[in-house]
């Protein structure tokens, strides 16, 4: 088990993805609430009943999935349905990332996290991804082909940049290309491994 952990946030757009790919090939154990967030409302899960019981069957694929896509419209239009969904599907999404982590056998793992702010769950470090919104905007249109206008109220859902960085005890500023991502994210790297020298000591 990882008795180090590292937690990784940033806004859509910003980059965490990448920043934990770049991680992930260095040998750390990733636990990511996004992948989580599917895991527990797959068809039989708990969560996903809870789900269709709210939204009707008119959310789901013709494969027996949510739609993922439907459903994110669905709770950016409506505060209540959003709060709904969140208050179904935290839990067990916190419960999965636990698991993850406890079962790590790197030296520390990075828990990525996409919403919300500060250090939680046994957190020993902080990594915000940072970028500047404008650039938010256009990863992300051009990502998941949305239009402006739903990712800007995707943007507003999410904590504002100044909190995300008020807490955070390491920042990648992610506004240049994937080399240089990867020369700051080998710094950190080592950093890290430091930290959890030290820790252990």
């Amino acid at each position: 088990m990882s008795e180090f952990v590292v937690g990784l946030r940033g806004g859509i757009g910003t980059g965490k993805s990448t920043v934990s790919d770049i991680f992930g090939n260095k040998g750390v154990i990733i636990a990511d609430a996004d992948e989580a967030a599917r895991r527990v409302v797959e068809p039989g899960r708990p969560a996903f009943k809870a789900i269709v019981d709210f939204f009707g069957t008119e959310i789901l694929q013709k494969d027996g999935y949510l739609d993922r896509a439907k459903l994110r419209k669905i709770v950016f239009q409506d505060e209540t349905k959003r709060l709904f969904l969140e208050s179904k599907t935290r839990g067990p999404i916190v419960q999965d990332l636990l698991s993850e982590v406890s079962r790590a056998q790197s030296p520390y793992s990075i828990l990525v996290l996409s919403t919300g702010l500060g250090k939680v769950m046994g957190m020993n470090r902080l990594l915000v991804v940072d970028a500047p919104t404008d650039l938010q905007i256009e990863r992300v249109m051009a990502r998941d082909n949305n239009p402006k206008s739903q990712v800007e109220a995707i943007l507003e859902t999410q904590p504002p940049r100044n909190l995300r960085l008020k807490d955070a005890d390491d920042i990648i500023l992610n506004d240049g290309n994937v080399e240089q991502l990867a020369v700051e994210v080998e710094k950190l790297h080592q950093l890290y491994l430091k930290k959890v020298r030290e820790h252990v000591n």
